[in-house]
């Protein structure tokens, strides 16, 4: 458990320390956020604010990850994904940065984007392990492998939960402070799940995990130096904030949340542990989809929620701890389905 706490110390103290030089050099530079045209009033003083800290939330959890970790396979892999998902999401920070204006890559280029890095982390995932421990399985999981096959379309299935939870992230992060501070809860809960399966391997017992041990354990690690990236990062990002993560950050975010689900054995438990991020998309979605069906009717004042709640006339730090709240309880929910599965898999 010591370099699962040691990696959340170290990250956390490379991107505390860390940020203020980067507000300097971004300042210096002039690389700022833009602000979309259509969205609160309240936000345009934000324009300008130093964006692409999410360089740091990378550079921790590498940097901790590679210090720490046994470098298996699969902490490799899990880490390279989060790795891809930033420079796609940084290559569409500069591309906004450059054209000053607040779209960045084509949709249909960042999905193609998203597209690559799925397939990479599907065939690579299912192919290379560690010595003496499973593949990742082509199944769907739960909490644990389903053991329902899903052959081919396992590769359209991660594409979806990639796309899915670097989208999710993104639009979540709207608000000084929502989007790390959410994923702080939701990585904490991984952590015990992934340092639960380490402790607990199927050699012990037929009915305890078989994605455990080292491999395990990496995960763990990278749970903890994402964890403490994001506290680090938070004390820079709370309202006002000084500094924005920008797609770098909310697009690796999501990339090696996704990923983390999917080594895990924990996919469709992603829906409850990242239950804020799951309403925060279905807000857009539902949004669209309304305006589009009824040729201009709106179900929001604005999507995502979060921007629907300020316009109702909340304050944006009521927003954050209110999201932050519910966003608390989907992990307490999540959690909970993961500790009743673990008690009933403990051998009387």
């Amino acid at each position: 458990m010591y370099r699962v706490l040691a990696s959340a110390f170290i990250s956390g103290m490379l991107c505390l320390l860390l940020t203020p030089v980067l507000i300097r050099l971004l300042r210096k530079r002039e690389i700022g956020q833009v602000i979309r045209e259509d969205g609160p009033q309240a936000h345009f003083v934000k324009k300008g604010t130093p964006t692409m800290g999410g360089l740091l939330i990378v550079l921790g959890t590498v940097v901790s990850y590679l210090i720490l970790s046994a470098r298996t396979p699969e902490g490799l892999i899990v880490v390279g994904t989060m790795v891809l998902c930033g420079l796609l999401g940084f290559t569409d920070d500069y591309i906004q940065i450059r054209k000053r204006r607040s779209l960045g890559l084509k949709p249909s280029v960042k999905f193609a984007g998203e597209m690559v890095i799925a397939i990479a982390f599907a065939m690579l995932a299912t192919r290379f392990h560690s010595t003496g421990y499973p593949p990742l399985p082509a199944d769907l999981s739960f909490v644990g492998s389903t053991l329902f096959p899903l052959g081919w379309f396992f590769f359209i299935w991660v594409f979806i939960m990639v796309t899915a939870s670097t989208n999710a992230v993104n639009l979540t992060d709207g608000l000084d402070g929502l989007a790390s501070g959410s994923m702080i809860m939701v990585m904490a809960a991984y952590l015990l799940i992934a340092f639960t399966m380490f402790r607990h391997p199927i050699t012990e017992h037929p009915n305890f995990y078989d994605f455990s041990g080292l491999p395990a354990l990496d995960i763990a690690i990278i749970c903890g130096a994402v964890l403490g990236a994001c506290v680090g990062f938070l004390w820079w990002n709370a309202a006002p904030a000084q500094i924005f993560m920008g797609d770098t950050g909310s697009l690796a975010l999501g990339g090696v949340l996704a990923a983390i689900a999917i080594m895990t054995r924990t996919q469709l438990l992603l829906l409850l542990l990242g239950g804020l991020f799951v309403i925060e998309a279905l807000s857009v979605v539902i949004q669209v989809g309304v305006f589009k069906l009824t040729k201009g009717k709106r179900v929001f004042r604005m999507a995502p929620i979060h921007h629907h709640f300020e316009l109702m006339g909340w304050s944006e730090f009521t927003v954050m701890v209110r999201l932050w709240i519910i966003s608390g309880f989907c992990v307490m929910a999540g959690f909970a389905v993961f500790y009743v599965d673990f008690v009933t898999r403990v051998p009387k």
